[in-house]
């Protein structure tokens, strides 16, 4: 038999079938004993029987005028007769016998004691030196129902019995398994968003050291993805000022030399370093989006992030290439204006970069706090779009970003509860891309 996966399973099937093992042996050897002191009582009641018939029996065959005449007692009343009994003389013939007896079970009388022939049991005794003799049968039939009577007595609350013992052992086990249930839906509470101990004060002693050791490898777990957030946090940060000082050296050198060529390659490399400082601002938004506090006790207008990013990226775009729409109410956030300004950048940056520049991009912040980039352009496969929200993943290796984008929004969006559902192509038309997430509002209680 294969035993269930589940420890508290195990246990309460373990338990049930090893105390229903050892009731059903205790009752049978509950039952054997009974049934030996049963043949004692029982013996000692056909000895004691013989006993007290004999010397009446003397009496009356001692009394009587013809000697060898077989009297049979005849019953007063009708009853159910389990003790036979003859009395016979030394010579084999019946003095006296009671009404129901039947001689043919009767033995040849063979001395005084205890016999047992396949259907009785008997006692014999004698008298006045042996001269009358009696014989008392018992029918082992009737030992036998009385056994039944009695093993029926044990077994049939064990029917009853049983079951509600074994309900009370699951009871008890799922009980006593109550605070490794409660562990280990704390447990299953951690990601590597949050990696902090997992209280199991209240678990048992067996289990305790098992919670003291993986709490001490989530804490290690939690200071190396603290020390590598801040490893690419700091190193973003430390590069912004050298990469600066290299554009404008590589700005300088275009302006002063008058060889062509050179000033290609001084171009070249200011472009070079302008993506690295990029890419270094994705790093710092991503270690932000890991590693910081998203969710704030105040609450903000999401609106006016909204339209401050959008404004800032209209500067460098063309004209009219972006459309915001935003609702006539306040839009109360508790997110981090800092967190929702990154989303909202990336993804209109991410629409702007890639879209086409026929059609602007569409950027809405409705009432409830949908945030919707859509843009127009070419239709994305499902495996595509499955692979946009992975590190350094992009939509063509001709396109130009970081790769991280989507990402960092990704990384925002799990770190809230709302997942980032993208499009493509986007809802009522046949082309384009669309990038939809439900942020947490003050109105909706989150």
């Amino acid at each position: 038999m294969r035993l269930p996966r589940s420890l508290q399973a195990r246990l309460g099937l373990s338990l049930g079938i090893l105390l229903t093992v050892l009731w059903i042996a205790a009752a049978s050897v509950t039952a054997v004993i009974l049934r030996n002191e049963m043949d004692k009582v029982f013996d000692s009641a056909l000895q004691e029987t013989a006993q007290r018939l004999l010397p009446l029996a003397v009496v009356d065959i001692v009394g009587r005028e013809d000697d060898g005449v077989t009297q049979r007692l005849a019953a007063i009343r009708d009853h159910e007769e389990f003790f036979t009994y003859i009395v016979r003389d030394d010579q084999g013939r019946i003095l006296l016998q009671s009404h129901a007896a039947d001689v043919a079970v009767f033995p040849v009388y063979d001395g005084p004691g205890f016999r047992q022939t396949p259907t009785h049991r008997l006692f014999n005794d004698d008298a006045l030196q042996g001269s009358v003799r009696i014989t008392v049968a018992e029918p082992l039939d009737y030992r036998a129902s009385v056994a039944r009577e009695i093993q029926m007595g044990l077994g049939l609350p064990l029917l009853i019995v049983l079951p509600l013992v074994l309900l009370s052992i699951v009871l008890a086990v799922r009980a006593s398994f109550a605070p490794l249930r409660r562990f280990r839906d704390r447990l299953e509470a951690r990601n590597a968003r949050d990696l902090s101990p997992v209280p199991g004060g209240d678990l048992p002693s067996e289990i305790a050291p098992v919670a003291v050791t993986l709490n001490r490898l989530l804490d290690r777990l939690k200071a190396t993805f603290d020390a590598e957030r801040s490893f690419a946090a700091n190193a973003a940060h430390e590069l912004r000022t050298p990469l600066a000082g290299a554009i404008a050296q590589a700005q300088r050198l275009q302006s002063e030399t008058l060889d062509p060529a050179a000033s290609a390659r001084a171009a070249d490399i200011e472009a070079t370093l302008k993506r690295l400082t990029r890419l270094s601002e994705r790093l710092m938004q991503l270690a932000r989006a890991e590693g910081g506090q998203l969710r704030l006790d105040r609450t903000s207008d999401l609106r006016i992030v909204a339209r401050v990013v959008v404004e800032d990226i209209a500067q460098t775009a063309a004209p009219d290439r972006i459309a915001l729409t935003l609702p006539a109410t306040p839009v109360m956030s508790d997110l981090d204006p800092d967190a929702f300004g990154i989303v909202c950048r990336n993804l209109v940056e991410n629409a702007v970069r890639h879209g086409s520049e026929a059609t602007p991009v569409e950027v809405s912040l409705t009432s409830d706090g949908q945030l919707i980039v859509a843009n127009d352009g070419p239709v994305l496969s499902p495996e595509t779009l499955n692979r946009l929200t992975a590190r350094f993943e992009r939509a063509g290796a001709a396109t130009d970003g970081s790769g991280l984008g989507l990402a960092i929004v990704a990384a925002i969006a799990d770190r809230i509860g709302s997942p980032l559902i993208l499009r493509s192509p986007r809802p009522g038309h046949q082309s384009g891309f669309e990038a939809r997430l439900t942020l947490p509002t003050h109105a909706s209680g989150s």
